[in-house]
């Protein structure tokens, strides 16, 4: 029965993954993630049902337009797999849980704040900021159908927690990092802290662990320097994202060394 919903979650991953793709590209500029339909940027004809099957339609066309043979960037069925795969782990992680669309949510608006994040140092907040009652509503749910109402009471304070974390350090030194990071610290300590403080703590200090690599490896290769500008939501969503797996037996594990 795993494996059915793994390969389940794999095939919405797709599907949704094909959605992001237009969350991505038009948030940003303020458009309607509605309509238009979608449309080649190169001779404007608008995509066949056909030719919008996530990942097959780009590898049948060779990357390319059917019309015009404009290139279709790769990125378009990367942001389907990738996508698949989050919702595939998120599958594995916890099974046939009530918990399990609320994480399938965080996965989804992850992935398009992560990417547009890289492209244009933001994190809007029509993403993020919903993020909030949908992630009560879904979390909060799935607590009183497991009879654990209390749960929501660590997220929420796991919410304040990380939220009140990020705003000291942007008031502290406000180059560090946006307001948007703050907003995001928010969503990401009401998940993580519905899973455990440990889980909370390890996923907050990954975000900054994998945002230190990544700087000096930059920096080492001449790819950046102390004053570039480098955005930090990807990291939080992978330190998150990795803490959901991890967090908290390696929460655990380093208590065990301390003897606690």
């Amino acid at each position: 029965m795993t494996t059915a919903l793994v390969l389940l979650c794999a095939l919405l991953g797709l599907l949704v993954g094909s959605f992001l793709n237009v969350v991505i590209y038009r948030v940003p500029r303020g458009e309607s993630v509605v309509k238009p339909r979608s449309r080649c940027p190169g001779c404007g004809n608008e995509i066949a049902p056909r030719d919008n099957i996530p990942v097959l339609s780009w590898l049948l066309l060779k990357g390319r337009c059917r019309h015009c043979g404009e290139p279709i960037s790769f990125r378009y069925p990367a942001v389907e797999v990738l996508t698949s795969l989050v919702f595939a782990s998120m599958a594995l992680r916890f099974g046939w849980a009530w918990v399990l669309p609320a994480f399938l949510y965080l996965g989804a608006v992850g992935v398009a704040l992560a990417l547009i994040d890289l492209d244009v140092k933001r994190l809007p907040d029509v993403l993020t900021l919903p993020s909030y009652p949908v992630g009560a509503v879904l979390l909060g749910g799935a607590a009183i159908a497991d009879g654990d109402a209390g749960l929501m009471v660590r997220a929420a304070l796991g919410a304040l927690a990380l939220f009140a974390f990020y705003f000291l350090l942007l008031v502290i030194y406000p180059p560090g990092m946006g307001f948007g990071d703050v907003k995001l610290a928010g969503v990401l300590g009401l998940y993580l802290a519905y899973l455990g403080w440990g889980t909370l703590i390890v996923g907050g200090f990954l975000g900054f662990l994998l945002g230190a690599v990544v700087s000096i490896g930059l920096m080492l290769v001449r790819r950046a320097g102390r004053k570039s500008k480098i955005p930090f939501g990807p990291f939080m969503l992978v330190g998150a994202f990795l803490a959901i797996f991890i967090g908290q037996p390696l929460a655990d594990a380093y208590l065990r060394t301390l003897g606690l």
